[in-house]
């Protein structure tokens, strides 16, 4: 064998063992590099392990500070339970009141819901009702007939009794023309005066305007406009048409035909709104009503004339009444003087009649009353006397007897008449004087 093919031989075989030395040493070095990555991975965990289990000695004994706290705070929570006993009691008892009040809350918004059903129904009548009313009020009868009606309360609210305070639908004759007049009411004043009433109710216009409000404030824009501009154009209708009504009440001339009746008629209109509307469209109305002898009156305003005119009823009422005191004081100041002039009559009268009753007495006492008594001194023992003479007896003895019967009567120890009374004969009559027979007393 050549050199050459030992030396490759040797160069291989060096070769080779380079190659499995580097092979050696790499695969060392890799399973070093695997045993130090596992030492490091347990010393890591080794660490983490140390630091749990102080963690969980920490927690251990953090546990058991809190089982002891745990034991001291149920031990007061028992006390604490024991003392809320009766609060408990009071908490139970307020919820079953809550759930009695809940319940009654239920049963109240069910209630509350059924009005307010009830309700939204009422409504939708009372606007049908109204949309009703506001066709037939769109009739100038029906509007006639329903101012006339308004006027009526008016009127009956200030106090007045019809056909005595005031009349309805009096018809009479206003002019020189012989036109006749209606008015729908005449109210009667102190003094034979009266005051004419007429009612008018313009609401055609009215009340397309008034449709157009709600409308126009839900609009916006150029519509909003032109619903305003509509509503002021309406207004100036209404305004118009009231002015109509005050050139025909003026051209009636009702105030000729009344009883002194100032030279005005009034206008009433039932609808306080529906007069305040004509004013705003029209400031100069009431003043040209007032140039026509045309008073306007809304329902309030009109309240306060009748209010006046009753008051002005009782004054008239008063002055009538001091006016017959008066009278009734005059006549009785006039006969209270006949009659003082019968009283003095009277007493002359009397004055005379107690001289001659005196004088009567005068005479009866002095003339009349002694014979009387003379009379009434014999009593029945004078007739024994005589049946004593018829029998036999002796007549002095009876003389005797009798002059002592008279003697004892005159003494007064034997009353006259055998004993009986004291005749009104043996009194002696009293004379009388003028104020003893005035006063009815005899003494």
């Amino acid at each position: 064998m050549s050199t050459t093919a030992v030396l490759l031989v040797l160069l291989a075989f060096l070769i080779g063992c380079a190659v499995g030395a580097f092979l050696v040493y790499r695969a060392v070095r890799l399973r070093d590099d695997e045993l130090r990555s596992e030492l490091d991975d347990a010393t890591a965990r080794l660490g983490s392990t140390t630091t749990e289990l102080a963690a969980a000695a920490a927690q251990r004994d953090l546990l058991q500070q809190h089982n002891r706290e745990l034991t001291g705070k149920t031990s007061t929570d028992n006390d604490v339970l024991r003392a809320l006993a009766p609060v408990a009691e009071k908490l139970t008892q307020v919820q079953r009141q809550v759930g009695l009040l809940e319940r009654d809350r239920i049963e109240q918004y069910g209630q509350l819901a059924r009005q307010l059903e009830e309700a939204r129904e009422a409504d939708a009548r009372l606007l049908s009702t109204t949309h009703s009313l506001a066709g037939a009020l769109r009739s100038t009868s029906a509007r006639g007939q329903w101012g006339e009606v308004q006027l009526r309360r008016v009127v009956e609210a200030a106090g007045m009794l019809s056909r005595v305070d005031f009349l309805e639908q009096v018809s009479y004759t206003t002019g020189n023309d012989g036109d006749r007049a209606r008015p729908d009411m005449v109210v009667q004043l102190p003094g034979d005066k009266q005051l004419v009433i007429d009612a008018k109710v313009p609401l055609s216009a009215f009340l397309e305007a008034q449709e157009l409000v709600g409308p126009a404030a839900d609009a916006g824009g150029g519509e909003k406009a032109g619903l305003e501009a509509r509503h002021a154009e309406l207004l100036k209708q209404h305004g118009k048409a009231l002015r109509a009504h005050i050139d025909a009440l003026a051209r009636k001339k009702y105030w000729e035909g009344a009883s002194n009746s100032p030279e005005l008629v009034i206008c009433f209109i039932p609808v306080e709104s529906v007069l305040a509307e004509a004013l705003r469209a029209d400031p100069e109305l009431l003043d040209y009503a007032f140039t026509r002898n045309v008073a306007l009156a809304s329902p309030v305003s009109l309240l306060g004339i009748l209010k006046g005119a009753a008051f002005s009823w009782r004054q008239a009422v008063l002055t009538d009444n001091a006016r017959e005191l008066f009278d009734l004081s005059k006549q009785l100041y006039e006969r209270l003087g006949t009659m003082g002039g019968h009283v003095t009559r009277l007493g002359a009268s009397l004055k005379t009649s107690v001289e001659r009753y005196n004088s009567f007495v005068g005479a009866l006492e002095s003339r009349v009353l002694p014979t009387a008594r003379r009379i009434g001194a014999f009593d029945s023992a004078s007739l024994d006397v005589v049946d004593a003479a018829a029998g036999g007896v002796d007549e002095a003895q009876a003389e005797v007897s009798l002059l002592g019967t008279a003697r004892a009567q005159r003494a007064g120890s034997v009353p006259a008449g055998s004993g009986t009374a004291a005749s009104a004969i043996d009194a002696t009559p009293r004379s009388l004087t003028a104020h003893e027979l005035l006063d009815g007393t005899d003494g």
